[in-house]
């Protein structure tokens, strides 16, 4: 590095933050996906610890521009421990007027703006609807702006790599990258080394990109800091536990929890989905793992999804499907069989927002309800919550566990948030977790297909084919004492009390239900469950810090409930329960412990900020 370049690299002064919270934003078409996984590996390298929020744009086919149509990521990195992905951002990228347009409000006052002044043109603000240019006229002047061409910059800097210019345009992304990168002292080699595997192929693609990596950079290394245009950060890394991390998404840690609790049982994995979003990428991370005794099958509809997974399971498989609500909706006649003939099941539902197609790139915790009552007849079933990424992976083989130890459905419950999110993640010692094998039943002694357990009032579990345990399937009720059907009211009386009393009964084989954080009584309790317990565990986190009298409780177990929980919840004077739905959950306690608990609801399609849970603990505390 020569001249101008190097004397203002020297004379950077880097502001040293705790931590900082980025979004980038531009068309579902430009990378932006790419961009935001690229500086989460980065920043993990880095030794930050971050989480991650994708949010993919309402209409994936959008006109190119348009408000509908933008796609954002953003994350959250520091040097503490990190539970959301951010409330407002530090810095907002911005490769088009309709990205500022949808994202501006969030963005911390005084915040950076990256802006592509390049994509500000007439025709592009009238889609975005600004009537005036925002980097001309003004209305963007409590902010630090970095208004520059970027996509001619990105033209003039992969010029000699041959690209055509729609293609040199989308190295612009890149481009942006590289600012950031310098802004917040990031290695750009990480993201180098990875263009070269992505594109080894085409030698041109990888060095254009890198060129625009490089070409951002250097913007950033000559940008008059002193004049106070832009301030450098450093983020110092995290104090975390030592070990071999890497980042992991939601959907990963999903699909690899099913690999390793089926090895854990001693089983063949059978999965079998329908393409559906956000479902869809778990067939896809399975169909990669058949080197661990994994079979996918792509079916025609959820319908056939569900009673393949069944029929998988019949057979002596664990049985997987996976969904989002409308589709767990259409699974449910076969759940309900599943539950009817007791066979292991394990339902994954990536929820989403809305009923019918609703919306389905946005988060919700939508199907509480569906999954605890939501079935005809009493059909009860065992029902987990993730409460983060990595998470995943134990809640994952949990529900596995209970499915072959209980010969029951479990429905794990993950959202768009928690599927497509990242964070970092302990590569753990799957040796070291407890294995539960599967021991089918071999003896035809004295064999009937309900003949149960007596500590779990698990039915045995019978290969078909074998000698002498022949027994026949099937939703209509068989005699508890024969496996035949059986149309007597006493017989259906005692096999919908044996059911239920078996899931009552897993209560006895989960963990009791502890405190997150604060004393296990006291004046306030908030309880959550899912992709909450970032939110109210950072909020609580401020509050207690400032010495209020608050807790927080978090839920992995939703059906049955921990044994302990009512006689816990019954120690404090108010208890508040945040949802992204109407209040779930809320009604599950209220129903099973009589509780005087109030609700949070959220249905904006979003997650809760901090400042939203921490605003209604303060109101309720007065």
């Amino acid at each position: 590095m020569e001249g101008s370049a190097a004397a203002a690299l020297s004379n950077v002064q880097r502001q040293e933050v705790e931590d900082v919270v980025v979004r980038f934003a531009g068309d579902s078409g430009d990378g932006i996906q790419i961009t935001g996984g690229q500086f989460t590996l980065t920043t993990a390298l880095a030794g930050n610890d971050l989480a991650t929020f994708p949010d993919f744009p309402a209409e994936i086919r959008a006109p190119a521009g348009t408000t509908f149509g933008v796609s954002a990521f953003q994350i959250h990195f520091g040097s503490r421990a990190i539970k959301t992905a951010g409330d407002a951002p530090d810095v907002l990228v911005a490769l088009n007027p309709a990205a500022l347009k949808v994202n501006l409000a969030d963005l911390v006052r005084g915040g950076l703006i990256i802006a592509d002044a390049g994509a500000f043109t007439g025709r592009n603000l009238k889609k975005a609807g600004f009537e005036s240019n925002p980097l001309d006229d003004g209305s963007l002047d409590g902010y630090q702006v970095i208004a520059v061409d970027i996509t001619a910059a990105t033209l003039e800097a992969v010029k000699p790599h041959g690209l055509t210019q729609r293609e040199a345009a989308r190295c612009k992304n890149m481009w942006s990258l590289g600012l950031v990168y310098w802004i917040y002292d990031r290695d750009r080699q990480p993201t180098q080394d990875w263009l070269n595997r992505r594109f080894g192929d085409r030698r041109e693609i990888a060095d254009s990109n890198i060129a625009a990596i490089d070409a951002g950079h250097a913007y950033g290394e000559t940008m008059e800091v002193s004049a106070g245009k832009v301030h450098a950060y450093s983020v110092a890394p995290a104090d975390i536990e030592p070990g071999l991390y890497r980042t992991v998404t939601g959907i990963e840690a999903l699909s690899w929890g099913i690999v390793a609790g089926a090895a854990h049982a001693g089983l063949r994995t059978t999965f079998a989905g329908y393409p559906i979003t956000p479902a869809s990428a778990i067939l896809h991370t399975l169909s990669k793992l058949k080197q661990f005794d994994v079979a996918t099958f792509q079916a025609e509809d959820e319908i056939a999804a569900a009673g393949a997974a069944v029929g998988a399971a019949y057979a002596g498989n664990l049985g997987v499907t996976a969904s989002s609500g409308p589709g767990i909706a259409l699974k449910m006649e076969a759940i309900g069989l599943a539950i009817s003939v007791e066979l292991p099941l394990v339902i994954i539902n990536v929820q989403r927002a809305g009923p019918s197609t609703g919306l389905p790139t946005k988060t919700e915790q939508s199907d509480l309800y569906q999954a605890v009552y939501g079935r005809n007849a009493d059909a009860p079933l065992v029902v987990l919550a993730a409460r983060s990424p990595a998470d995943s992976f134990d809640v994952t083989i949990e529900a596995v566990r209970l499915a072959t130890q209980f010969m029951t459905p479990v429905m794990v419950l993950a959202d768009g948030y928690i599927a497509n999110a990242s964070e970092p993640w302990k590569i753990p010692d799957v040796d070291a977790y407890e294995k539960f094998p599967v021991r089918f039943r071999t003896d035809p002694d004295g064999y009937h297909p309900f003949l149960r357990d007596d500590a779990t009032m698990a039915r045995a579990w019978a290969v078909p084919g074998t000698p002498g345990l022949e027994h026949r399937i099937g939703g209509i009720e068989k005699s508890y004492k024969t496996g035949n059907i059986s149309y007597d009211a006493e017989n259906h009386q005692v096999m919908t009390d044996q059911r239920k009393a078996k899931i009552d009964g897993v209560a006895r084989f989960i963990p009791a239900q502890g405190v997150e954080l604060g004393n296990d009584s006291g004046k306030i309790a908030v309880v959550g469950w899912g992709s909450t317990y970032g939110p109210i565990m950072r909020a609580v986190q401020i509050l207690r810090a400032e010495g209020a009298d608050v807790s927080h409780i978090h839920l992995r177990h939703i059906w049955p409930l921990p044994s302990n929980l009512g006689e816990l919840l019954g120690r404090y004077e108010k208890i508040l329960v945040p949802e992204m739905n109407t209040g779930q959950l809320i009604t599950v306690l209220r129903d099973q412990y009589l509780v005087p608990a109030e609700g949070l609801a959220k249905v904006s399609g979003m997650p809760f900020k901090v400042t939203e849970i921490e605003a209604a603990i303060r109101g309720r505390m007065e």
